[in-house]
């Protein structure tokens, strides 16, 4: 799991993902009612990790740091979706020891509209969208994904960190799952 520039030695031992859905009632005449949907809320990702060994607590001490660097940071988990996330709560369970720490965590997703900068341009010139494997929309460029590809291979192929391929991706949960046809944003 890594969050911003901390990277975990190994998954958390506990975690949960939470979503929900505010929802309105009003009430019409004669005893009914109506619903209506207020849209979804932040998603909740939270959890239990130790550190051990001798660095245990010093482990502990840079997750604080970044606990309290200000802003939302990318959170990528083999498991959740990668999202763009506020760390909003980092706890001791017990005493902690050189050795050994205990903590609970919270990260609640940031919802902009999920706005990633990006234009929905029609390239399909009706020959069943083969555009080849990149295409050009003013400044971005884009990456159509073929059989074997994988978000690592596509940084490497543009000359770019996963890190920063996945920042340009938002709309892409779980880059370890890309689809054939797939579009990525490469610039």
């Amino acid at each position: 799991m890594r969050y911003k520039n901390f990277i975990w030695p190994h998954n958390p031992r506990v975690y949960s993902i939470g979503f929900k859905r505010t929802m309105g009632a009003d009430k019409v005449p004669f005893g009914r009612y109506v619903l209506q949907d207020l849209g979804p809320e932040q998603r909740i990702m939270e959890g239990e990790g130790e550190f051990v060994g001798e660095n245990a607590y010093e482990l502990f001490k840079q997750l604080a740091t970044v606990f309290y660097s200000d802003g939302p940071g990318l959170l990528v988990h083999p498991v959740w979706q990668t999202s763009n996330a506020y760390f909003v709560e980092l706890s001791l369970t017990q005493e902690p020891r050189a050795d050994y720490v205990r903590y609970h965590f919270t990260f609640w997703e940031s919802y902009d509209g999920h706005s990633t900068g990006t234009k929905v341009t029609s390239t399909d010139t009706g020959s069943g969208g083969q555009e080849g494997n990149s295409s050009a929309s003013s400044q971005e460029q884009w990456y159509t994904v073929v059989r074997g590809d994988t978000m690592w291979g596509i940084a490497r192929k543009y000359g770019m960190s996963l890190t920063a391929l996945v920042t340009l991706n938002p709309q892409i949960k779980n880059p370890n799952l890309i689809l054939v046809g797939q579009k990525v944003r490469v610039a």
